[in-house]
């Protein structure tokens, strides 16, 4: 991989390139696979790594001189906005058409089913790119093994959602992008962020808009300060260590695949995020009232208490709506109907069913890189 190697993107190209990107995008915002390792199985990974390391010395210079023609010579321009252009459309699909932050909650054994033989798929295409497993790389993975382990036993049940932790969140998760084997959203996931991110996301474009923005800007400056430090490294680590570094990150998908396994027990703390006084006989207090609420969801609103209750007219009084988020804060997996913990209401063909269509989605997109 040469820094100095162009752009040679063509615009004949680019609806394939939106395609990719879009897989990538649905791989970094699911739980299950990276988006390092869909570039991979797609064929552009190469190109990704050198797309990012044209945001180079010279760039930054022609850029802060006012020398954009020049500047933007050095970046590999038309790849990236085709392949970003595609990302984004994901990240706005899964959260505005078919939310996924919220499927996660009423649908979570076929969703975490579905992130499970995606993690799968992940690690047999993984296992694919090395040339030959000696010794050397199965110990790698029985080290990658114990610190998957280590760190999920690590990460805490809840984590603050203070500026300071989501920049932190968003420089860890977004090396999962350019990493083929540990995925960005599972590193969210296991931090307590995926939920806060979908969430903020699914904000832009209505009346909360600029509350998302506000959200996600922490976010994006981590992600930022991420990918310039670790894009570097990762192409020195692959080009030195590649089937040891490979190897590791094998290790680590399958120490910590229990946190993805579709049939869990899970424990959710409820937080009140927001409290607003609107009229007791306004159209929203009576729909509140009549409606039931479902409560199995990440987010939703309930009454709370009445403001001047002893109003003689119902008029003069009002009532405090709450936005409640849910957390979850313990996960216990079991096999279902044979553990003692075992959920007998659990969706098991709904996981069985996820787990197929992840494995089988992975290597429809390997077979695909391979014909072409």
């Amino acid at each position: 991989m040469r820094d100095s190697q162009k752009d040679k993107t063509t615009f004949r190209e680019a609806p394939f390139l939106v395609i990719k990107g879009f897989l990538m995008g649905s791989a970094d915002i699911v739980p299950g696979v990276s988006g390092g390792t869909m570039a991979l199985i797609l064929g552009i990974y190469e190109r990704l790594l050198n797309a990012i390391k044209s945001v180079n010395g010279p760039f930054l210079k022609a850029f802060f001189s006012f020398k954009w023609k020049t500047a933007f010579q050095e970046l590999h321009i038309r790849f990236l906005i085709f392949l970003f252009a595609g990302i984004f459309a994901a990240l706005g699909f899964f959260t505005k058409v078919v939310p996924l932050q919220v499927y996660m909650f009423t649908h979570p054994e076929i969703v975490y089913g579905l992130f499970f033989g995606l993690i799968l798929g992940s690690i047999y295409i993984l296992y694919k790119t090395l040339n030959e497993i000696s010794w050397e790389e199965i110990l790698m993975s029985i080290v990658g093994i114990g610190i998957g382990l280590w760190v999920v036993s690590l990460v805490p049940a809840d984590t603050p959602e203070n500026p300071a932790f989501v920049f932190l969140s968003g420089m860890i998760s977004i090396c999962a992008m350019i990493l083929p084997g540990i995925s960005g959203s599972y590193l969210l996931l296991i931090m307590r962020k995926y939920d806060y991110l979908l969430s903020n996301i699914g904000m832009i474009g209505g009346s909360e808009t600029m509350e998302g923005i506000i959200g996600l800007l922490p976010f994006l400056l981590g992600a930022v300060v991420g990918l310039a430090a670790f894009s570097r490294f990762l192409s020195w680590l692959l080009g030195k260590y590649h089937s040891q570094t490979i190897s590791v990150l094998i290790g680590f998908l399958i120490g910590s695949l229990f946190v993805i396994w579709p049939y869990q027990n899970r424990e959710f703390v409820e937080q009140v995020r927001d409290t607003e006084e609107i009229e007791y006989t306004s159209e929203r207090a009576q729909e509140l009232m009549s409606s039931e609420i479902n409560e199995n969801l990440p987010e939703y609103q309930r009454l709370g208490k009445v403001i001047n209750p002893d109003a003689q007219f119902d008029e003069f009084k009002k009532v405090e709506v709450e936005t409640v988020k849910k957390k979850m804060i313990k996960s216990n997996p079991f096999l279902p109907g044979i553990s003692e913990n075992s959920d007998p209401e659990a969706n098991v063909w709904g996981g069985v069913i996820g787990i197929l269509i992840g494995m089988i989605m992975v290597g429809g997109l390997d077979y695909l890189r391979e014909k072409h």
